[in-house]
């Protein structure tokens, strides 16, 4: 087997055993996305009531997708996805919906679902088109902004003498 063949099937197996990945389309934020991957590509669904936000996944457009490990969480791999709709009706539409259907918890409506996904959400197939094994160094992760509900502060200088006095008084 080739390097490239390699990658491939190291995108294939990461994206299919992955719950979530992580994308980032012209949208300057990455997001995590539930998927199912699908004759050779993943495909999401979104952009309506009750569905995942699609931000930035435009047609014709291209993506950055991180897969992280199942069972500890950790990045395994990162490509770039060429971003297509896919036309509702269509036959690989039909058959990424079917797909797609099996994986969706707690849907609102069911059997009617495709239907809905039909009339008011887009499906978006994601197809790898180059990969890289060498991982950015730090974790991406957003800095939280500062907050004193998560800031920690010394102790007041009174407070361990306050508990001790009512330990001492029962």
């Amino acid at each position: 087997m080739t390097d490239k063949q390699l990658t491939g099937a190291l995108v294939e197996e990461a994206t299919k055993k992955s719950g979530l990945i992580w994308v980032r389309g012209e949208a300057p934020a990455a997001r995590a996305l539930w998927h199912v991957w699908h004759d050779g590509a993943a495909h999401v669904v979104g952009d309506g009531p009750g569905e995942q936000p699609l931000p930035g996944l435009v047609d014709g457009g291209t993506a950055e997708v991180t897969v992280r490990s199942k069972d500890k969480g950790g990045r395994i791999v990162a490509w770039t996805a060429a971003v297509s709709e896919l036309a509702p009706g269509g036959e690989a539409w039909e058959a990424a919906v079917a797909e797609l259907k099996g994986k969706r918890l707690n849907a609102p409506d069911g059997e009617a679902m495709p239907g809905r996904w039909a009339r008011e959400c887009r499906v978006v197939r994601l197809e790898p088109r180059t990969s890289t094994t060498e991982l950015p160094d730090g974790s991406l992760a957003a800095v939280p902004l500062p907050s004193p509900g998560i800031t920690r502060r010394p102790v007041p200088a009174a407070l361990p003498k306050l508990l001790l006095k009512k330990r001492r008084g029962r």
